[in-house]
C-alpha cells in the first residue's frame, strides 16, 4: 500500500508540520490509512472540510488500487465494478485533481456527490461531479429497478430513463450492453481477420413533409406524398424506443423535409421525441426567433443545418433570390439563440471552386461547414458533377486547407483517400462509419416509405406496413448494408464505401461497382495507394 502522504496528498496539505506528524502516529498505532477521516474529525482547530476530502481521497485511492475486472460484453447495463458514490457537504471536485499543485485554497460549502471510477477505456482513475440524470442512473442500477418503474416513480417518460443511463454509460459510470446493431467485412488480404463495426446510435432522418418553401434546382425529390397522421408518427417513434431497447443503442431523430417547419404536426413530433429520450437534430430553412426559442423548451437539438450552394450569385441561382443573405442572418440567429449551426453544400461542376472562399467567409459564422457531391437523381439530373481529375484536385486542395479554416468538416468518404497518402489520420466517415446506408441510419419519407439513404431512390420497405424493425432487417436493407462488392475487401471500407448516390446516379451497378470518382486501388495482399 502506499505510504499515507500519497493516499491523502491534498489533506496533509491543508496541515502543519506538527499536525501531520501527530495524524500519521495515531495511524499507525492501529487501523492504518483507512482511519484517517475519522482520525480528522477528532483533531481540534482544523478545517472543517478536512474529514471529507479526506474520505474521497480514501476512495480515490480504492478505486485506484482496484483489481475489478471489466467485463468484454454485456448483456444490459451494469454499474461501473470500481464506483465509488461519495456523498459530501462540500463542493470538493474543483480541487480533488489539483495534487501537487500550488495555492489550493479550501472548497466552497455545498451538497455534492461524488462518482469516484476507473474509466472503462482508459483505465485511469476521475472523480466527477454527479448530475441528477446520473444518480438516477447509479439508483436504477444499485437498486435493481427496471426503466419502467423508475419512470413511473419520477413521473417522466420512460425515454428520459433511457436518456439518463446511456449518459451515464457515455461516462464510464455504467457498462453499456452491446450493440446488436452490427455489420462485418472480410479482410483485405487472404488469411486477415474479418473486420466488424457495431453502432451506439441509430438515426432515422425523418422528412415528415414533402411541403417547402423553397424550389432548389438540385432537388432530389419533389414526388406528392400523404403525410403520416399525427397518431400514426408517434406510433412511429414508438416503435423506434423498441427497436433501439432491443438493439441496445441510443435513438436520434434528424427533422427534416421538404421543410420540416411546413408540418403542422413538427412541435407535437419533436416533443414526443425529446420525451422518449431521442436526441433530435434539423435539417431545414430560416425560421423566427420565437419558434428557435419554442425548440429549445422542448430540448435544444444536437445541430440545425441549412444550405448554401456557393457565394452569393450562385446560390440564388439554385434556391432563389435573397436565400444567401436569408442565411448569413439565421446564422446569426442561430448563434444568439444558443443552437448550433451546420451549412451543407452540394457540390457541382459550377460550385467547386467556391467552396473554399464559402468557407472563409463562414468562419465565425457558423460551426460546421462542409459538402456533398451532388446526387445526379430528380430534378439533380440536370447538373453536372465536376470531372473525375479536377474533383482529385479539390479534394487535394480541400484537406489542405482544412487545419486553417475553423468550420471546415470532413463528410466524403473519398477524403480518407487523401488522408492516407499523407500518412494523416483518417476520419469515420459520411455518416461515422464510411457509407451507413441502412446500417446506422434509415431515412422515412411522409408517407412511411423507408430509404436505405435519402440522396436517391433506394426503397427498403415501409414502416407503416412492416415497422422499423421489419424495414432494417428486410432483404432489401442488407444490401444496401453491405455495400459494392468491389469495395468488400478494401482496407478502408470500414470508413469509406464511396458513395452509393452517386454511382447510382451515374448508373452503375451499386451493389458490384464501386464509386466511379473512387481513386483508391485495393484488394487481397496489396496495399492501397491513389493512382
Amino acid at each position: 500500500m502506499k505510504p499515507v502522504e500519497e493516499i491523502y496528498p491534498l489533506s496533509f496539505s491543508f496541515l502543519s508540520s506538527p499536525g501531520r506528524r501527530r495524524l500519521l502516529d495515531k495511524s499507525g498505532r492501529g487501523g492504518g490509512p483507512e482511519r484517517i477521516p475519522c482520525l480528522l474529525e477528532e483533531e481540534a482547530g482544523l478545517p472543517e472540510f478536512l474529514p471529507a476530502l479526506a474520505r474521497a481521497e480514501w476512495a480515490r485511492h480504492r478505486v485506484a488500487s482496484s483489481e475489478a475486472v471489466f467485463p468484454p460484453e454485456a448483456d444490459d447495463f451494469q454499474l461501473n465494478p470500481t464506483l465509488e458514490v461519495v456523498q459530501t457537504s462540500w463542493k470538493l471536485s474543483p480541487i480533488l485533481d489539483r495534487r501537487g499543485e500550488e495555492g489550493i485554497t479550501a472548497p466552497e460549502t455545498g451538497e455534492e456527490w461524488l462518482l469516484i471510477r476507473k474509466d472503462p477505456a482508459t483505465r485511469e482513475t476521475v472523480a466527477t461531479p454527479a448530475s441528477l440524470d446520473e444518480l438516477l442512473a447509479v439508483k436504477i442500477l444499485a437498486e435493481d429497478i427496471s426503466p419502467e418503474a423508475a419512470a413511473a416513480e419520477a413521473k417522466v417518460a420512460a425515454g428520459k430513463i433511457d436518456r439518463a443511463l446511456w449518459t451515464a454509460a457515455k461516462t464510464g459510470i455504467l457498462i453499456a450492453p452491446r450493440s446488436r446493431v452490427t455489420r462485418s467485412f472480410p479482410p483485405p488480404e487472404a488469411g486477415g481477420k474479418e473486420r466488424f463495426q457495431k453502432v451506439d446510435v441509430f438515426t432515422i432522418q425523418w422528412h415528415i413533409t414533402h411541403a417547402c418553401d423553397l424550389h432548389c434546382r438540385h432537388c432530389y425529390d419533389r414526388s406528392k406524398r400523404s403525410p403520416l397522421t399525427l397518431i400514426q408518427g408517434k406510433r412511429l417513434l414508438g416503435e423506434l424506443e423498441d427497436f433501439c431497447r432491443e438493439r441496445n443503442v441510443r435513438g436520434h431523430v434528424c427533422f427534416t423535409g421538404g421543410n420540416p417547419f411546413l408540418s403542422p404536426h413538427f412541435f407535437h413530433l419533436y416533443r414526443e421525441a425529446a420525451d422518449r429520450g431521442f436526441s433530435t437534430s434539423i435539417l431545414g430553412n430560416p425560421v423566427s426567433r420565437r419558434k428557435l426559442r419554442e425548440i429549445k423548451e422542448i430540448q435544444v437539438p444536437g445541430y440545425f443545418q441549412v444550405s448554401l450552394e456557393g457565394l452569393a450569385e450562385h446560390n440564388d441561382w439554385m434556391r432563389g433570390f435573397g436565400h444567401f443573405q436569408r442565411i448569413l442572418d439565421f446564422l446569426e440567429v442561430l448563434k444568439e439563440t444558443g443552437i448550433s449551426s451546420a451549412v451543407m453544400l452540394t457540390l457541382t461542376k459550377d460550385n467547386l471552386e467556391q467552396v473554399l472562399p464559402l468557407a472563409r467567409i463562414l468562419e465565425g459564422k457558423t460551426d460546421y461547414f462542409t459538402f456533398n457531391r451532388l446526387s445526379p437523381v430528380g430534378e439533380g439530373a440536370d447538373l453536372l458533377l465536376p470531372e473525375r481529375k479536377e474533383y482529385i484536385e479539390f479534394l487535394k486542395k480541400y484537406v489542405s486547407a482544412f487545419p486553417e479554416i475553423a468550420p471546415l468538416g470532413y463528410k466524403d468518404n473519398l477524403i480518407n483517400i487523401i488522408l492516407e497518402n499523407r500518412g494523416l489520420k483518417l476520419f469515420a466517415g459520411c455518416t461515422g462509419y464510411g457509407c451507413g446506408a441502412a446500417f446506422n441510419f434509415i431515412t422515412i419519407l411522409p408517407d412511411g416509405e423507408a430509404h436505405a439513404c435519402r440522396k436517391f431512390p433506394s426503397p427498403i420497405g415501409n414502416v407503416l406496413k412492416s415497422g422499423i424493425a421489419g424495414v432494417y432487417d428486410s432483404g432489401e436493407a442488407e444490401r444496401y448494408r453491405r455495400g459494392p462488392e468491389e469495395c468488400r475487401r478494401c482496407s478502408l471500407r470500414p470508413v469509406c464505401g464511396g458513395c452509393l448516390a452517386i454511382a447510382a446516379g451515374l448508373g452503375r451497378d451499386i451493389f458490384r461497382d464501386r464509386d466511379p470518382f473512387c481513386f483508391y486501388r485495393s484488394g487481397a495482399g496489396a496495399a492501397g495507394r491513389s493512382r
